[in-house]
């Protein structure tokens, strides 16, 4: 290495690690992490986020934030103390608060989801860089939750559906089991609230999930209206086929062949059908009439 060029690295090593001390010893080890698995939107819209980072939500919340979520899993509130609901604002749920995460409190309602199954066992993977002891939080948005909107405490029941205390780290991940509530159906939010007891630090979390739309034994308007304008169809076929094409034709797709196929072989074979039968009964009687002779 030339002389020259030694020395100005020399120099900018001298002139950085001054600055970059007090940022590295400022304080304790704190703990770092983030759900995976259901997907939050924090991990989904970092540069680790893989497909879901290119989706439009993505893509506004990291403009709105001025700057990409590459420190995905330090997303944490120190001395909250179990005030969640104190500290953290409404509209910024998802952001902690922080203004470095604030493009995850957009109000929109596709944000990369994960499907989920009213009632069923979730287990949550909550990947953690740096581990530590804490009682994980869950909540989910209420029934009627409206995903346009901006996430507010009153969205969320007052006491989470889960808390588990100290899980197992496997793999560099907790996971954490819980039985999901069995009346959510659409978009929802899983809130999840990490509070450390090894740390002054809370961590805040949304995944966007999705449940099926709710059975309750009838279809959506246009299904329901689509099945009975089949049914019609399906009654009104026979009735073509003794009665030749009808006006409408019968879609292939709704009922099998269209009425003018369904019609046209049925006008002969009835017609032959009735001479036959004459045929006979004109027979027999004249069989009778001979035989009285």
């Amino acid at each position: 290495m030339p002389r020259t060029t030694a020395h100005r690295a020399a120099l900018a090593a001298a002139l950085v690690t001054p600055l970059l001390l007090p940022l590295w010893a400022a304080g304790p080890a704190r703990a770092h992490g983030a759900p995976t698995d259901p997907v939050s939107r924090v991990v989904a819209c970092s540069p680790e986020g893989g497909g879901r980072a290119g989706s439009a939500a993505c893509r506004a919340a990291v403009a709105a934030n001025g700057a990409p979520f590459a420190a995905w899993d330090n997303l944490r509130v120190a001395n909250v103390d179990g005030r969640d609901r104190q500290v953290v604002p409404d509209g910024k749920l998802c952001s902690g608060g922080l203004p470095g995460y604030k493009g995850l409190d957009l109000a929109r309602a596709d944000w990369p989801a994960t499907r989920m199954t009213p009632g069923e066992t979730l287990t949550m993977r909550y990947v953690s860089t740096i581990p530590h002891t804490g009682t994980f939080r869950m909540y989910l948005t209420k029934p009627g939750y409206d995903p346009a909107g901006p996430l507010s405490w009153s969205d969320l029941p007052a006491k989470p559906f889960a808390e588990v205390t100290d899980p197992a780290l496997t793999d560099g991940a907790y996971r954490v089991e819980a039985t999901l509530p069995s009346d959510r159906s659409g978009r929802h939010v899983l809130y999840t609230v990490w509070q450390n007891s090894s740390t002054p630090d809370t961590y805040y979390s949304c995944s966007d999930v999705v449940f099926p739309e709710k059975k309750d034994g009838t279809l959506p308007e246009n299904k329901q209206e689509e099945k009975e304008s089949r049914g019609v169809e399906k009654e009104s076929t026979p009735l073509a086929s003794n009665s030749g094409p009808t006006s409408e034709p019968v879609s292939e797709s709704a009922s099998g062949p269209t009425s003018e196929s369904a019609s046209g072989p049925s006008t002969p074979m009835l017609a032959g059908g009735a001479a036959a039968v004459l045929l006979l009964t004109g027979g027999a009687a004249l069989a009778v009439r001979l035989r009285r002779r």
